[in-house]
């Protein structure tokens, strides 16, 4: 019988991210940024939105976050998108 000891070391991380929450949203041209909580920036293409890709600039800047950072919301665009389908890439359109 043979046994086996696993000799790799366990990275320190000095945070580990449990859950993704927007804090606030950033647009340009062709890309929606949404700043997390915990300081990362998550960046889609506004292609997979085409409601945002054609709203006005004040259109897109007229948004509330839902849930503690969960979801996004576009009252005047009647928009709805989830953190984790973003963050799962669920939104981009099929190909």
């Amino acid at each position: 019988m043979s046994t086996s000891v696993n000799t790799t070391k366990a990275r320190n991380r000095s945070f580990v991210p449990t859950s993704a929450l927007a804090k606030a949203l950033e647009f340009d041209t062709d890309s929606m940024r949404v700043v997390l909580t915990d300081g990362r920036t998550l960046t889609v293409p506004l292609a997979w939105f085409p409601i945002l890709k054609q709203a006005t600039p004040p259109q897109r800047e007229h948004y509330k976050i839902g849930g503690g950072g969960v979801s996004l919301h576009w009252p005047d665009l009647d928009e709805d998108l989830s953190i984790a389908g973003l963050m799962a890439g669920a939104n981009q359109p099929s190909r």
